[in-house]
């Protein structure tokens, strides 16, 4: 490394639920660490990705979408996206640019005035407007909090985001390298694989099911003769009728999940998988403390 100054920092990434924030993470990173789905609270706890150049490192913290809570888990998730705006360096507060300001946005700049932290609007999929109707929604925003820096990005294009990372460089402070330059997230790897899993389940069922599944994975281990990974993983709901879903007709949506899961955990291990699911009925779990630790919502990750 030159001897020239290298800046690291932590930088959390908050909106409303489903204006793209895990998007914008898979972008930078350029890898797939934070799952997506357009089921708003797809990301339940915080996921943190790694960005390193050669003079500096960037910590990005991916929140729960700022909503308001119906239940424990709720609670938790809320409590997660909350404290990481104290202990941050740069909060980039990412809108949605064709919905405009609404009233989530407006309990989350509430929220932006109680921490000196400072924040930066990041207008996301302008890929979806005409140039010239970009302006009156920032002046919208602007109106209600003095940022920092406003940028417009798609995240799903790419269209701006090497700008919008220069522009947080300048900001950070002189600091080490936290992580290893080729680790890209700090969760272990049976956490992602355990919400590649999920996000396969939100992404093949609707209404009630995508909010009431948790996975748990009970075994990870590589055969060393064949060279493959066993995955044994248990897909919890909280109700009979969910089970008789997530497995669907004659063990058909069970199967599809596992195939798209398998997919992903491979690229992700960059090994083959053998992968086995079960689904399991835990009634009510997301408003039971004890379900929740088990289920890997601990109260001393916020």
């Amino acid at each position: 490394m030159s001897n020239r100054e290298h800046k690291s920092g932590f930088i959390s990434i908050i909106g409303r639920p489903n204006v793209g924030k895990s998007t914008f993470l898979n972008r930078v990173i350029g890898q797939k660490i934070a799952i997506m789905s357009d089921k708003p609270q797809t990301t339940r706890n915080k996921v943190q990705g790694v960005y390193t150049q050669e003079d500096a490192q960037m910590i990005f913290i991916d929140t729960p979408g700022i909503h308001k809570p119906k239940h424990k888990l709720g609670d938790f998730m809320m409590k997660v996206a909350q404290n990481t705006l104290r202990e941050v360096d740069l909060i980039l507060f990412m809108v949605n640019a064709d919905e405009g300001y609404g009233r989530g946005d407006e309990f989350i700049i509430e929220k932006l005035k109680e921490v000196k932290t400072p924040v930066f609007l990041v207008v996301n999929k302008i890929d979806q407007l005409q140039p010239d109707e970009l302006l009156p929604i920032i002046e919208q925003y602007r109106e209600f909090y003095p940022f920092k820096e406003i940028v417009p990005i798609s995240a799903l294009e790419g269209n701006n985001v090497d700008r919008l990372l220069e522009q947080i460089k300048l900001l950070l402070p002189e600091g080490p390298q936290y992580y290893p330059a080729d680790q890209v997230t700090d969760h272990p790897e049976r956490f992602i694989v355990s919400e590649l899993i999920r996000e396969k389940v939100l992404h093949l069922t609707r209404e009630e099911i995508p909010h009431s599944i948790a996975v748990v994975i009970d075994k990870m281990s590589k055969d060393d003769n064949k060279d493959v990974i066993h995955v044994m993983a248990t897909i919890v709901v909280e109700r009979d009728s969910q089970k008789g879903i997530v497995i669907g007709k004659q063990g058909k949506l069970l199967k599809e999940v596992g195939k798209r899961a398998r997919l992903d955990i491979e690229n992700l291990l960059g090994s083959k998988v053998f992968l086995e699911l079960w689904v399991k009925v835990q009634k009510d779990w997301r408003n039971k403390s004890i379900h929740l630790k088990d289920f890997g919502f601990r109260d001393d990750d916020y």
